[in-house]
């Protein structure tokens, strides 16, 4: 039998590499061979030291690790209850008759083994073999180094205090607070053993504010005379006022019914945009990084070769960083740009006072693609700029405040070399900017059509209280966007996707300027269709009796279809707001209801049929609810 993947790249290491790492392989798994009920035995601190500088640096090594059946736990890897002892033992054979093979002086099995070990701060993974490249002008590695310098002097502005004092000026600091007490406790409350902290509430609750009250999206200015729809048709120049603020770049948004040229300067100080307060993901991503910091969280700005940005704030409670971004309202769904809008990622940097960080492999599920795309300077040259970038801004930083930083760059580059697995919430195209621009830039659907099979939908089961209390009760609030189990102590799930059975092209839609929120199909789509789940039968239990409130508007020609299905029956009922009980189901296992959104007219018919319609300002009225009443099967 071949050797395993990790093993074969660990052998690409020279003899005095190779051997010293795994001597210290073959003793973690030594010891839990030895000693299978010893706990301590079982996890491996991320920053000991032995660790962090004579295996992390290697490699293949940690790779190894994961192979053995090692998986990551925040500060610690850990080789958990359920994994195979088997496995490990077979990585554990092939380490050691390798390590033999090499002290007798035999031929290494694996060729390549002239590779040096890069320093802890390098955070690519081992490159595939690919043809050899044109080396990087030299051009290409100073625009980059440009690109570095500039935005890591850039986040400075974020620490100013009078800047931040302005920004919490802005912000709604106490009523957000209040808000994250009150669904941390609820969180607590259906998860005891939750690590999720306030400061984690307080972030969500941050970019609901920012998106639904306070920044607005422009594809294009209404005309500032008539009020009409305007077109991007050019640059004009900046004025002395625009490049005080940054603005290197106006764009003309001119007004066919008026001939009136409409200035839209594209600001790139985050002050100024607390006052304009509108936009495309620049703006947002600058001004909301500055409220975080503004809120006392801490927060860098994430800049992608691929045209985008937004902002990753850290969690102390988790002890990672949470990728947030704005336009979006979206909070740790690091793989939406790669598998939900089909970007061809590359390079993704971000910055923070203290430190640059090569972030890419947080968003992406596919590293080799990745690898070979990266292309505009060399790996080696950017491992040394950032480690010489981040040698000098950390250079008057105390010793406690430098551990800090090189523990975390230590976890995250844990975190990078185990390609995560896409959820549902980031299987969907973007929302944010106009059809048109979306298609534009190729940001409206998955990559890959088979992405949606990547996970499985979510199913309705009863939990041992509402199992014990014969009742499951469901609330969905659209401006909360949280679902509630209201049987199992308020248990509460965010985010509307989260809790369906199957979904296609359909989204959720807030509009700021009316203040109201809804889902619909998406822009350019010709029907959309959800589903919702509930099965009884792996409890043991069947339905006494149900009854379904929910509530649906359409406008013009658009058209909102109802239905509950059971086996072979399927019953339709209206979106009306009036509850409505189902007899028929009575001594079924399972259900599921289905809601189909069709018709409209002109550009805006995806508007004309609507689910869940309701204010934002309506914070305690359920726009869909089930009540389940069981009994034994």
């Amino acid at each position: 039998m071949g050797l395993s993947p990790a093993v074969t790249t660990l052998c690409e290491n020279p003899d005095d590499v190779f051997l010293d790492v795994a001597k210290l392989l073959l003793t973690y798994a030594d010891n839990i061979l030895r000693n299978p009920n010893e706990v301590k035995y079982r996890s491996i601190r991320i920053g000991n030291p032995t660790f962090s500088t004579k295996l992390l640096p290697i490699k293949g090594a940690v790779e190894c690790l994961f192979e053995m059946g090692f998986e990551e736990a925040e500060t610690h890897l850990v080789f958990p209850q359920t994994a195979s002892v088997d496995q490990l033992r077979l990585i554990r054979e092939s380490i050691a008759a390798e390590k033999e093979q090499r002290l007798r002086g035999g031929q290494a099995s694996a060729q390549g083994g002239a590779t040096a070990s890069v320093p802890i701060t390098s955070s690519v993974p081992s490159q595939p073999a690919t043809p050899v490249q044109q080396p990087p002008s030299l051009e290409s590695s100073m625009n980059f180094l440009v690109t570095l310098q500039s935005n890591f002097q850039h986040v400075m502005v974020y620490e100013n205090p009078e800047i931040q004092r302005k920004a919490r000026s802005c912000i709604p600091h106490e009523q957000l607070s209040s808000n994250a007490e009150k669904r941390m406790k609820e969180a607590k409350e259906a998860d005891p053993g939750c690590k999720v902290g306030k400061e984690d509430f307080v972030v969500l609750e941050l970019l609901r504010w920012f998106k639904q009250d306070f920044f607005s999206w422009v594809d294009a200015l209404p005309c500032s005379r008539c009020g009409g729809r305007t077109q991007n048709t050019g640059a004009l120049s900046p004025s002395t006022e625009d490049l005080r603020w940054g603005a290197q770049r106006v764009e003309n948004h001119f007004c066919q019914t008026c001939q009136l040229s409409n200035r839209f300067p594209r600001y790139n100080n985050p002050e100024k945009l607390l006052e304009t307060r509108r936009g495309r993901c620049g703006e947002w991503a600058n001004c909301f990084t500055l409220c975080c910091r503004a809120m006392g969280l801490e927060a860098r700005y994430v800049w992608d070769s691929t045209d985008h940005v937004w902002t990753e704030v850290y969690s102390p409670s988790q002890r990672r960083w949470l990728h947030c971004d704005s336009c979006e309202n979206t909070c740790d769904k690091p793989l939406l740009y790669e598998v939900g809008w089909g970007k061809k990622l590359s390079y993704i940097l971000a910055f923070s006072r203290d430190q640059v960080v090569d972030v890419t492999w947080r968003y992406s599920c596919k590293h080799p693609e990745v690898l070979s795309r990266r292309t505009k300077v060399q790996e080696a040259w950017l491992l040394h700029t950032i480690n010489s970038l981040n040698s000098t801004k950390q250079h008057s930083l105390g010793p406690e405040r430098k551990k800090e930083l090189t523990d975390r760059l230590l976890v995250e580059l844990v975190e990078f070399l185990s390609p995560k697995k896409p959820k549902p919430g980031e299987l969907g195209g973007r929302n944010s900017g106009s059809l048109a621009w979306r298609v534009a830039r190729g940001e409206t659907k998955a990559a890959d059509s088979d992405a949606s099979k990547m996970i499985s939908g979510f199913v309705f089961t009863p939990t041992e209280k509402e199992k014990s209390d014969k009742l499951l009760h469901i609330r969905y609030d659209a401006s909360k966007d949280e679902y509630c189990r209201v049987s199992n102590h308020s248990e509460v799930t965010p985010g509307w996707d989260q809790c369906v059975w199957q979904t296609e092209a359909v989204f959720r839609k807030v509009e700021s300027d009316w203040q109201m929120v809804y889902l619909a199909r998406t822009e350019g789509s010709s029907a959309g269709r959800v589903s919702w789940k509930f099965d009884f039968s792996p409890v043991g239990m069947k339905i006494k009796c149900v009854t379904v409130t929910a509530h649906s508007q359409t406008f013009q020609s658009g058209t909102v279809c109802w239905k509950l299905q059971s086996g072979q029956t399927s019953a339709d009922f209206s979106g009306d707001g009036e509850a409505r009980p189902f007899p028929s189901l009575s001594g079924s296992a399972e259900f599921v209801i289905v809601a189909e959104l069709c018709g409209g007219d002109g550009d805006a018919a995806w508007q004309h049929a609507q689910l869940f319609r309701q204010s934002l300002k309506e914070t305690d009225d359920a726009s869909f609810e089930i009540l389940v009443q069981l009994e034994n099967a």
